[in-house]
Parts: C-alpha cells; sequence; structure tokens
C-alpha cells in the first residue's frame, strides 16, 4: 500500500451522511473525490458538501468541496487541499482513477453499481449490500445500539421505511412533495416556521409545515421534481438544540467506521505484501 497521501478514496454520493465520511478522510490525509449526479437531491443542503455541484465550490465546517468540470481539474483541486466533486453518477470515472478505495455513500437503499471489482477496498454504507459479496466491508446505519457496526459478512439492518425520532416526532416531521414540478423557496433552511405556515411551493402546490419548527432541510430550489419525493424536513426541538450548519452526530459515527473499515483492509493487505 502507498503512503495515505497519495491514496484515492473515491466516495460515491454527497449528501450529509457521505460528508461526514469526506470528513474523516480528507482529515487524515486522504485523496478524496466525491462522485454525483447532475442534479443531487440532498434536503439537509447546508451539510450536504454535494451543494457544490449547484454552487460551484461549498464548505461544511472544515472541509471544502469544489466542482470538477473535467479530469484535468481533479489534481488542481487536491493541490489546493480541497475536495474534487466530479459528476459521474455510473462511476466510469473509477476505473480510469483506479483509486484504492471505494465508499458507496448514496444511501439509496440498493446498489447501484458498487462492486469489489472497482478497488482494493471497497465499503458501503447501510443496505441494499452484502459484505463479502458485494463490497469487503458493510456499516450499519440504523439509528440505536448497532448504529456504524462494521459488518463483515451480510447484510445491514433492512430498511424500515421510518424516519429516525428527533423531538418525539418521526414520520411527521418528513415532507414529501405533493406534486411534481419546479420547486420554489417561500422559507429557508434555519427559518423557525410554524404548523400549517407555506414552506414553498411546487408547481404552485403550497406546501406547509406539518408542524412548529426549524426547517433543517429543503431541496434545492428551481429543480423539477416528481411527486412523493423527500423534500424537507422540520426539527421540532427548541432552536438552541438545532445546529443546521454542523455534521450530525449520525454522519461523524458512520464516517468514523468507514475510516475504521479502511484501515483494517489497509492492513489486512500490507501484511500480504
Amino acid at each position: 500500500m502507498g503512503k495515505i497521501n497519495e491514496t484515492i478514496v473515491v466516495i460515491r454520493g454527497g449528501g450529509d451522511l457521505a460528508t461526514g465520511v469526506v470528513q474523516k478522510f480528507q482529515r487524515t490525509g486522504f485523496k478524496v473525490l466525491i462522485l454525483e449526479i447532475a442534479q443531487p437531491l440532498a434536503i439537509r443542503r447546508t451539510v450536504a458538501l454535494c451543494s457544490a455541484v449547484y454552487d460551484g465550490v461549498y464548505q461544511v465546517e472544515d472541509i471544502k468541496a469544489r466542482r470538477a468540470d473535467s479530469f484535468e481539474e481533479i489534481n488542481k483541486i487536491w493541490q489546493a487541499s480541497e475536495v474534487p466533486i466530479l459528476i459521474d453518477p455510473e462511476g466510469k470515472s473509477i476505473e480510469k482513477l483506479r483509486p484504492t478505495i471505494v465508499v458507496d455513500a448514496i444511501l439509496a437503499k440498493r446498489n447501484l453499481g458498487t462492486s469489489q471489482q472497482l478497488a482494493p477496498i471497497t465499503i458501503a454504507l447501510g443496505p441494499g449490500f452484502t459484505a463479502g459479496k458485494d463490497v469487503d466491508i458493510v456499516i450499519e446505519t440504523m439509528r440505536g445500539h448497532a448504529l456504524a457496526k462494521l459488518i463483515f459478512s451480510g447484510a445491514a439492518l433492512p430498511n424500515t421505511g421510518v424516519p429516525g425520532i428527533i423531538g418525539g416526532k418521526s414520520n411527521e416531521r418528513v415532507i414529501h412533495s405533493p406534486a411534481g414540478g419546479k420547486v420554489e423557496h417561500i422559507h429557508q433552511i434555519g427559518d423557525r416556521v410554524k404548523k400549517d405556515q407555506v414552506l414553498f411551493k411546487v408547481d404552485n402546490v403550497e406546501v406547509k409545515s406539518p408542524l412548529d419548527g426549524t426547517l433543517r432541510g429543503l431541496i434545492e430550489a428551481g429543480l423539477t421534481i416528481r411527486k412523493g419525493l423527500k423534500v424537507a424536513d422540520v426539527d421540532p426541538r427548541p432552536s438552541e438544540e438545532i445546529d443546521y450548519l454542523a455534521i450530525s452526530d449520525k454522519a461523524r459515527a458512520l464516517g468514523g467506521a468507514a475510516l475504521e473499515a479502511a484501515f483494517i483492509k489497509m492492513n489486512q493487505l500490507k501484511s500480504l505484501d
């Protein structure tokens, strides 16, 4: 195995949980590249590095991501100690880059094309993968006692479809689009809102807050979306308990687990040299 600062890590996905993974690898000296889709659908955009796809550059805490529009730009971004983000939903660039580590952090609840053949070390977050078959190690993403557990054989717990409980609320706090069409913001992430207050519109259909709280997640304005898509999240906790600009505890836990998994496999491969 090469030196850490020469080791390329490709992370598929740049949402809020993936950002926790990016931070751990970037801070410890790896050369990290994020692969994303052309129109990321993250709702916790203030803590998701995929926002760089829209803004060109975006910073979460101490990690700055910059959109790379060509392979030539990737090295320049690395030289600036930033994280390049490349639009490549199918992961076609992986073969050309030949990374040591590939982490699937898309959180799609299904495998969108990650396999053990992509890199010497492959890691995946959440359900949809089987360790030892699809990837080397799977990481549990379900909140609870097993959160961030490394799975060396078998799969993560199946998706329940039920959001985690925050401030005593689960399904009630998550908003799915009542219509298909273009998103128009009325409120912004971080705003305190009241129940039944209009938060945004989709194709001129008003979308109201399901409860009192802080608008913690909201899909990018201007996107044309389908009916039923998860588009917003209202946090019912008191405002002093919410930091919508900081990486979440869950994202940090998953990031630490992914880094641990990578070092375990690196040490195993090193012993075979």
